[in-house]
């Protein structure tokens, strides 16, 4: 039996990604504002695709909870809500943890490099008030552990959870409140150094709380 070609629809799984990937980035650094509608044409010509993978990205978008789809009638940003932001870091706090502790016993001299290398851009991003570039910083540094983990479901899991307190942390680390992360990635880098599997966990842990109490004491 002729195998059939899967070249059409890898260029269809592409296309689905980037649509998902650029709406929720809008979303993410506020192009796209809470409560605002999402109408598919006006989408339609921004990003110049048809409906189809427009519709597949805002159910996606819903499940992650960054849009409210209402069928047959307006798709709109969802609003900002502590108690989903809270329960999104409680599942990116354990997967980080999770990421620390498998990680460490495996992490050679490069990837602890790596590690001091994206927190040095990261403490100058802040500095700047560079959100983005903090952002990424953030993320290169977490990377580390997560890809040396060996664990692709960890990934997969803060793929589905982590946007959704993106939008909160922007806010975090435009207002200097992230510069505590600094010191405590220091902590991490220096227990994984160690090869303390526990103790780098646990501070992953802890670092990933910390938007948490800031939800619930917002004066702190």
């Amino acid at each position: 039996m002729p195998i059939p070609s899967s070249s059409n629809m890898l260029a269809r799984s592409l296309l689905r990604d980037d649509v998902y990937r650029s709406l929720r980035d809008a979303i993410v650094d506020g192009s796209f504002e809470p409560g605002e509608r999402l109408r598919d044409q006006e989408l339609e010509a921004w990003l110049g695709v048809s409906r189809t993978p427009i519709r597949e990205a805002l159910l996606r978008l819903a499940q992650a909870g960054l849009v409210i789809a209402q069928p047959g009638r307006a798709t709109t940003v969802a609003p900002t809500d502590p108690k989903n932001i809270s329960n999104a870091q409680s599942v990116a706090a354990a997967m980080h943890e999770l990421a620390a502790r498998s990680a460490v016993p495996a992490l050679a001299q490069r990837d602890l490099t790596a590690m001091e290398s994206a927190n040095e851009r990261f403490a100058t991003a802040l500095e700047a008030l560079d959100v983005d570039s903090a952002m990424r910083s953030d993320d290169e540094f977490h990377g580390v552990l997560v890809h040396a983990s060996g664990n692709a479901m960890i990934a997969e899991v803060l793929e589905q959870v982590t946007p959704l307190i993106r939008r909160a942390e922007r806010q975090r680390f435009a207002s200097m409140a992230g510069r505590d992360s600094v010191q405590q990635h220091r902590e991490i880098i220096e227990r994984a150094a160690a090869g303390d599997a526990e103790g780098a966990a646990e501070l992953s842990r802890v670092n990933w709380m910390t938007l948490n109490r800031e939800l619930t004491d917002p004066a702190g």
